[in-house]
C-alpha cells in the first residue's frame, strides 16, 4: 500500500516507510491512498489484541506478522485482558484509555510503536540507529519513553513545556529509566515544542549529518501514522462492548465524543469509520484552549490567540497537527489545498478553508469547550450523580457531550 504526503502526492513510501519517516520531508503528514475494504464485523468477534492485529495489518500491510506484534507489545502490561475496558456511566459509555504502565491513554499506542519500528527497520534491512524526538504536552512523554526503553536499536528523546505538564508527569519523564532516553524541558509551550521538533525533521542539511552518523530520525508523536493507527482499535473494541452491553445493536450508529488538543485521537475514532465503524457524530471537546470549537463552528483556524495553562494539559495545545490529514481526506485529497492551508498557518497564523471543506467537516463534526471550572463541576456532579470519577480530561469531553446533547435531542447511544 503506497501513503502519500498531504502537502504532496509526488512524494510516496510504503506503509514500513511511512512508519520509519515519521513525518515526510516536505513537512507533510503520511496517509494511505485509499482506506481498505474491512470486515469490521468479523474483526469485532475477536478479543481486544485479535482486533488491533486485524485492524493494524489491514492499515500497515508491509509489516508482517502483526499477530506476534501485538502479544510482544501488550502482553502482561496492561491491568484488564481487554486492554480498553468500556464502562456504562448512566446515559453513555465511557472508554477507559488509562490501563496501561503509565496510566496514560497514548499506552496503548506507544506500547505497539517500538514493535512496529523494529518490525519496519527489518522489512527494509536498515541497519542505521533510530532517534526518535518527541514533543508532549503530558502524556506522550512518559508513555513513548517507558515503550522505547531499551530498545535495541533506537534512542528517543522528549522535549515538555517548562511548567506545562502536571508535576506527576514531570516526575513521571525526569526520573525514567533507561540506557537510551533524554529528557528535556523547553521555554514555551508545547506547540514551541511541536514546531522545534517539525523544524528539525525538515531540517535536510541536519538530517543528513545525522544519517552520515549512523542515526535516522523518526517520531512517537501522532505525526507518525504508526503510532495512530494503533488507537482505531479501541473504538472498535468500545463498539464490540456496547453492543455486548445491549447499550447498542449491532450495525446502529453510535456517537463518539473525544478530549482533544492534537486531534490524533479523534482522528482515530474517524479512520474507524472509514474503515466501516458505523459513526453518526464526532463530538470535539476542547479545554480553554479552544481553537479548534472556533475552527469547527467558522472554519476558520486561528492560533494567534492566549495560550492557557489548565487542569487538562494534554490539551493544552494551539496547532493541532493531525487536522492536517482530516482537511487532507475532506477536501478530496487534495493536496495543493492543504498545501496552501499550512503554508498560510506558518506565515500568518491562522487560515480559512473553503465553504465546501467547512460543510463537510461540520456535517461531521460538532464541537465545544469546557473551560477548569466547568470541568470541576462535571467531575463534582458526575461522582454525586453516577459514582463515577472522571479526571479532567474526560470531565470535558463529558461537559461538551452533555451540552450537545441537549442543544440537539441527539440520543444516539455515545461513547466517550
Amino acid at each position: 500500500m503506497l501513503y502519500h504526503s498531504t502537502r504532496s502526492e509526488a512524494h510516496f513510501v510504503d506503509s514500513a516507510e511511512a512508519v520509519l519517516e515519521g513525518l515526510a520531508p516536505d513537512g507533510g503528514l503520511y496517509m494511505p491512498e485509499s482506506i481498505p475494504a474491512f470486515d469490521w464485523q468479523a474483526c469485532l468477534r475477536g478479543s481486544s489484541t485479535e482486533m488491533s492485529a486485524k485492524i493494524l495489518a489491514a492499515l500497515l500491510p508491509d509489516i508482517p506478522d502483526m499477530d506476534t506484534l501485538v502479544r510482544r507489545a501488550y502482553q502482561g502490561k496492561f491491568e484488564t485482558e481487554d486492554l480498553t475496558p468500556t464502562v456504562s456511566v448512566g446515559g453513555y459509555s465511557v472508554l477507559e484509555l488509562f490501563r496501561g504502565p503509565t496510566s496514560a491513554f497514548k499506552d496503548v499506542a506507544l506500547s505497539m510503536l517500538p514493535q512496529l519500528l523494529t518490525a519496519a527497520k527489518a522489512v527494509k534491512g536498515m541497519e542505521k540507529d533510530i532517534l526518535i524526538l518527541t514533543a508532549t504536552s503530558g502524556d506522550t512523554g512518559k508513555a513513548a519513553l517507558e515503550g522505547f526503553r531499551d530498545v535495541p536499536g533506537v534512542r528517543i528523546c522528549v522535549f515538555y513545556p517548562d511548567g506545562g505538564v502536571s508535576q506527576v508527569q514531570r516526575a513521571q519523564m525526569v526520573t525514567q529509566e533507561g540506557s537510551n532516553v533524554a529528557v528535556s524541558a523547553v521555554r514555551g509551550n508545547f506547540d514551541d515544542a511541536q514546531s522545534g521538533v517539525k523544524a528539525i525533521f525538515t531540517d535536510k542539511a541536519y538530517t543528513d549529518e545525522l544519517k552520515e552518523m549512523g542515526i535516522r530520525l523518526s517520531s512517537a508523536n501522532s505525526i507518525n501514522w504508526g503510532r495512530l493507527v494503533p488507537q482505531v482499535a479501541y473504538y472498535f473494541s468500545a463498539y464490540c462492548d456496547m453492543a455486548n452491553a445491549g447499550a447498542v445493536k449491532f450495525g446502529d450508529e453510535i456517537n463518539i465524543a473525544v478530549p482533544t488538543g492534537n486531534f490524533g485521537n479523534i482522528l482515530a475514532a474517524y479512520i474507524a469509520k472509514l474503515c466501516g465503524l458505523p459513526v453518526k457524530r464526532f463530538i470535539c471537546a476542547s479545554n480553554k484552549n479552544n481553537v479548534l470549537t472556533d475552527f469547527i463552528q467558522s472554519g476558520t483556524y486561528d492560533k494567534n490567540r492566549p495560550f492557557y495553562l489548565t487542569t487538562s494539559p494534554s490539551m493544552d495545545i494551539l496547532i493541532s497537527s493531525n487536522l492536517e490529514r482530516l482537511l487532507y481526506l475532506l477536501s478530496g485529497r487534495n493536496d495543493a489545498e492543504v498545501r496552501g492551508y499550512m503554508a498560510a498557518l506558518a506565515k500568518d497564523g491562522k487560515y480559512t478553508v473553503s465553504p465546501g471543506l467547512h460543510r463537510a467537516i461540520a456535517t461531521e463534526f460538532a464541537c465545544g469547550f469546557a473551560d477548569d471550572a466547568g470541568a470541576a463541576e462535571t467531575i463534582r456532579r458526575t461522582f454525586e450523580e453516577r459514582r463515577y470519577l472522571a479526571d479532567p480530561h474526560t470531565a470535558v469531553a463529558i461537559a461538551v457531550y452533555e451540552a450537545y446533547k441537549r442543544s440537539t435531542g441527539d440520543l444516539t447511544p455515545a461513547v466517550i
